[in-house]
Formats: structure tokens, C-alpha cells, sequence
């Protein structure tokens, strides 16, 4: 089996990363409209590099592979990143890497998946992620799961001779438990 679901939602499961999917991942970190997002347009990644940022993503944190059910078909990825476990904090990740595969739901149904994780069994209380403000689409995801827009560091982001400012947001046990009911 190459994918071992930790995490089940309806439609898609949250899996371990499997190392075999380097080429797939080399491709969507590469692809333009992917690496705006994640913040790596400016940078080539080899399959090398991208060899060991997989390695260190399986040895360490909390990074899934979101598979759908249906042919355990790879979507992307999704990480809960620098949990601080006194404060209870963490900042999510993700992105899904055939444009085909976005506006489906899926990354919805996956954050929430990571986030019932995080608050009930990681036992955090607040999420963050940070976005940029062209990525209209990703911010009416995350509003949509009940992310809330909580700060705006204008203009940080130069994509395609553009600026863009670079969107805080964040959602709390008690809202995501309250959104759940």
C-alpha cells in the first residue's frame, strides 16, 4: 500500500507523505500557479532538493498527503507547522497541485480534517496561516472552514512585477467546534 489514511474525511484521507511521489511533487512545487502560492516563485527546485525537503516533511511535524478515497489519487499536501505546545499554537500549510483538482472542495474538506487533529487531538487553540491577497480562491476557502482575517502586512509579496500584501489569518478551537455543530 502506498498510502496509509490517518487521517478519513469524506471524500479524501490524510495520509503519511510517501518519498515515492518526489517527481509528482518536483512538478507542482515548479508549476508557476503552485509556487506563487506557497511561496517559492522565485525559486527552481530540483529533484534533489525536493528529495530532501519530502525526507525532512516524513521525519518531522505533522505533513500529510491529502489522497482522495476514490483511486488514492495524490492531491497535495497539508501541514500543521511550528506547534508550540506551551502556547497551544501551530500555522497551517497547504496546496493542491493539479489546477484541475481546485475549486472542488477538497481543501476544505482537508483543512478540516487537520484541524479536528489539531484542537482535539493535538490539543492546540489556535491556527494560523498566512496567504497572499491575489489568491482569492485560497482566501474563500479558508473564510468558508472559519478562518478570520487578523492582520495584513501590505505589499510583502512581488509576484509577476506585482505587489501583494500578505494576509494573517487564524481560527480557534472554540470556533472551529462551534462552525462543526
Amino acid at each position: 500500500m502506498k498510502y496509509f489514511p490517518k487521517m478519513i474525511g469524506e471524500r479524501l484521507y490524510l495520509s503519511p507523505i510517501n518519498g515515492e511521489d518526489l517527481e509528482r511533487y518536483a512538478k507542482w512545487v515548479n508549476d508557476p500557479d503552485v509556487a506563487k502560492n506557497v511561496g517559492l516563485y522565485s525559486k527552481m527546485l530540483s529533484l534533489t532538493n525536493e528529495k530532501k525537503t519530502l525526507e525532512k516533511m516524513s521525519d518531522e511535524g505533522h505533513n500529510y498527503a491529502m489522497v482522495l478515497k476514490e483511486g488514492d489519487e495524490l492531491l497535495g499536501n497539508i501541514s500543521l507547522m511550528e506547534i508550540d505546545g506551551v502556547h497551544r499554537s501551530a500555522t497551517l500549510g497547504l496546496f493542491i497541485g493539479e489546477a484541475a483538482r481546485r475549486g472542488k472542495g477538497y481543501g476544505a474538506e482537508a483543512i478540516r480534517l487537520i484541524l479536528g487533529y489539531g484542537f482535539d487531538t493535538l490539543n492546540l487553540h489556535n491556527i494560523m496561516l498566512n496567504v497572499n491577497s491575489g489568491n482569492a480562491q485560497g482566501i474563500a476557502c479558508y473564510k468558508k472552514v472559519g478562518f478570520k482575517e487578523i492582520g495584513r502586512r501590505r505589499e510583502a509579496r512581488f509576484i509577476d512585477g506585482r505587489f501583494f500584501d500578505d494576509l494573517s489569518m487564524d481560527i480557534l478551537a472554540t470556533e472551529f467546534r462551534a462552525k462543526a455543530k
